[in-house]
């Protein structure tokens, strides 16, 4: 299975918006541009919810069918590692291979010593075609990279081959994840960190490092643009020449990671991407359930009801649902509105408090942040949430589609 140019995955938490988001890449296509849907979910967020990987799986192929989409399309396990893959394995064609957990982890003496012996041939000047100034190769850099990948690689094979196994083939789509670290891999280290992947025998299409800057859920980036943009072009550059090198798959391409809402890096991705002909991966996961809670609020009367009282519940575990994201979250308690405050609000107060334009002065970045991480209380409402969902579709849909195309895919792929 080849993996197409520009792929694009969307989040769904609790798997009522498939149709929506599909119409974002029918009005990609319709604009000339083909993507390639994928949805995702992480083991993670099935816990939180209570859901099931085939749930998944049913809404991607249901979307599809009454959409009539005839793109490619796939079912990401997201975020996976041995002690989760085989849930998945029935109901997906994309694997995110996730080692940051193994990050760190050393290999035995024997397969360090190894690596540094077989690409002891690039100590010295290593030049990357497109790239100005070499980057300077010592012994010691290589004995860091087998000391802090040659493991996680490894266990990324066996996850792999784990797949493979269960699955009886090949046929699917491998991503290496390695963004939810504390450092950013430099381009250099991306050279032989897949040299590590090659070794272990994975045909990764996609990879995704930790950029430099703050990758914060569901909003902006944070961080030096110009800087992000340099790096960004040289991984392009790296990959290029990595592919040649190590004989990796030839459509292998950057994934960028939370990459929802980054609307800052989108122009740079989008240009850099077209200068090279080369394609990339977006995950999105999480903006839907958010523009859930603002279509509720649009619709006023009860959907508005219950996006303060899931609102008033979240500030009030605040510790609890912000905890598990601590690394990709920059709330601060004391910029959220009280309950008070947030029940006397209006339809539209609401609204633009939580819908990401920052030109609006009401918009609050910790609002929308710690709302993200409050998926968990809308799904103890349980049925109250889903029957608001299923009443309010209309209004909701609208804002899931326009929040995709209009935001996403139209500054990403469009310009």
């Amino acid at each position: 299975m080849e993996l197409g140019k520009y792929s694009f995955g969307t989040g769904d938490r609790f798997a009522h918006q498939g149709e929506a988001q599909l119409q974002g890449s029918i009005l990609a296509k319709e604009a000339g541009v083909e993507l390639t849907h994928v949805w995702n979910k992480s083991h993670r967020e099935h816990k939180t919810v209570k859901s099931e990987p085939e749930s998944v799986r049913i809404e991607a192929d249901n979307a599809v069918k009454n959409l009539g989409w005839t793109g490619q399309y796939l079912v990401d396990a997201d975020h996976i590692n041995m002690n989760t893959v085989d849930g998945f394995v029935p109901y997906s064609d994309f694997f995110t291979l996730d080692v940051a957990d193994y990050i760190g982890k050393a290999a035995s003496q024997e397969e360090m010593d190894a690596f540094v012996q077989k690409y002891a041939k690039y100590i010295g000047e290593l030049s990357i075609p497109g790239i100005d100034a070499a980057f300077h190769i010592d012994e010691a850099f290589l004995k860091n990279i087998a000391a802090n990948f040659i493991f996680a690689a490894k266990e990324a094979g066996k996850i792999y081959r784990r797949i493979a196994e269960l699955k009886g083939n090949e046929d699917f789509i491998a991503e290496v994840s390695m963004d939810e670290v504390d450092d950013p891999q430099t381009p250099a280290e991306l050279f032989f960190i897949l040299a590590t992947i090659a070794d272990a025998g994975i045909p990764a299409q996609t990879i995704a490092p930790k950029f430099t800057g703050r990758f914060n859920k569901g909003v902006d980036y944070v961080g030096d643009v110009d800087q992000f943009a340099k790096e960004f072009e040289e991984d392009i550059l790296v990959i290029q020449h990595a592919i040649k090198e190590f004989s990796l798959p030839k459509n292998l391409k950057l994934s960028v990671h939370s990459g929802s809402d980054k609307f800052s890096i989108y122009k740079p991705i989008r240009e850099i991407t077209k200068k090279y002909d080369t394609g990339v991966h977006i995950k999105t996961a999480g903006t839907t359930w958010l523009e859930e809670l603002i279509g509720l609020a649009e619709a006023g009367g009860e959907g508005l009801d219950l996006a303060k009282a899931i609102y008033a519940k979240a500030l009030g575990r605040f510790d609890e649902l912000t905890g598990p994201y601590a690394t990709v979250i920059d709330v601060q308690i004391e910029g959220l509105p009280t309950v008070d405050e947030v029940n006397a609000w209006t339809s539209k107060r609401f609204v633009d408090t939580l819908r990401h334009d920052q030109s609006n002065p009401d918009f609050n970045l910790q609002f929308r942040q710690l709302l993200h991480c409050g998926y968990k209380v809308a799904a103890e409402f349980g049925d109250t949430y889903f029957n608001a969902l299923k009443k309010y579709e209309k209004t909701i849909a609208k804002n899931v589609t326009e929040n995709i195309f209009d935001r996403h895919i139209k500054p990403l792929f469009i310009g």
